[in-house]
């Protein structure tokens, strides 16, 4: 309910005045039955410009931190995501990660629609990142077909950092849908969900139309933080994490343990 009235009476009026966005295939939404909606990231905005062009209620993976913030802006931020049936992302150990894959995989066994960024984090520069293979495997288990999106406008509407948005054009440009059919009952091979996570970002590479760098967002921006790959573990894990341990993103080349 909330969810529904939150964007007929807030999102839909005011995005649409403000933004005007135009929408491109919106044809390949599903109107009915499970699908993973895949896109770039670019934008805090883009939380909120993307749902509102689709009939359908879209649940997207978002980042724990979005729930935990203290204050009364935290708390607000907190319900208005849980509002949206947002699933929270732990990255304090398996039991959590794991506990989102399941939330994420329950959604689209209700034949619902699901909301993925497969960088996993938004790009700080506008370019599009290495995709985590989360959501091969994601796609494989389920058995839900991929429709590719492109968020256009949105990085120089809202970088991160910026607080409130500029007003530009905006594009939501959706693609085909993809059918992973072809590789069921290999959800657990790496390089099978590597060759999914591929053919999923070179889809929305050629939607997006922007540069694209072969290594993962988080990395990059950990560079520039002047952080090892050890410091990056330990900052986002809170601990080294133990080398088994999943995640709803999971990286080809995360620590071990040491």
């Amino acid at each position: 309910m909330f969810y529904s009235v939150f964007k007929s009476v807030v999102l839909i009026p005011l995005l649409r005045w403000l933004y005007r966005p135009r929408v491109e295939g919106r044809e390949y939404v599903p109107d009915t039955g499970a699908a993973i909606i895949a896109g770039n990231h670019l934008s805090f905005s883009d939380h909120f410009l993307m749902p509102v062009m689709v009939k359908r209620q879209i649940s997207f993976l978002a980042k724990q931190e979005y729930f935990t913030k203290p204050g009364l802006t935290g708390r607000l931020t907190a319900a208005f995501f849980r509002g949206i049936r947002a699933i929270p992302v732990d990255r304090s150990g398996k039991e959590a990660a794991q506990a989102a894959v399941d939330t994420a995989l329950g959604i689209l066994d209700k034949g619902e629609l699901l909301g993925i960024y497969p960088e996993g984090t938004r790009s700080h520069d506008g370019r599009l990142y290495k995709g985590k293979v989360g959501v091969a495997s994601m796609a494989l288990k389920s058995g839900a077909p991929v429709v590719p999106c492109a968020m256009i406008g949105t990085f120089e509407a809202q970088p991160a950092g910026r607080l409130l948005p500029r007003l530009v054009p905006i594009t939501i440009r959706f693609g085909k849908p993809l059918d992973f059919s072809r590789y069921q009952g290999l959800e657990d091979e790496r390089a099978v969900l590597r060759a999914v996570t591929d053919e999923i970002m070179y889809a929305i590479l050629k939607l997006s139309e922007q540069e694209y760098v072969d290594t993962y967002a988080a990395e990059a921006k950990a560079a520039l933080r002047g952080e090892t790959a050890a410091d990056r573990a330990a900052r986002e894990w809170g601990t080294r994490p133990a080398a088994d341990a999943p995640h709803p993103y999971p990286d080809d080349d995360r620590p071990a343990a040491a």
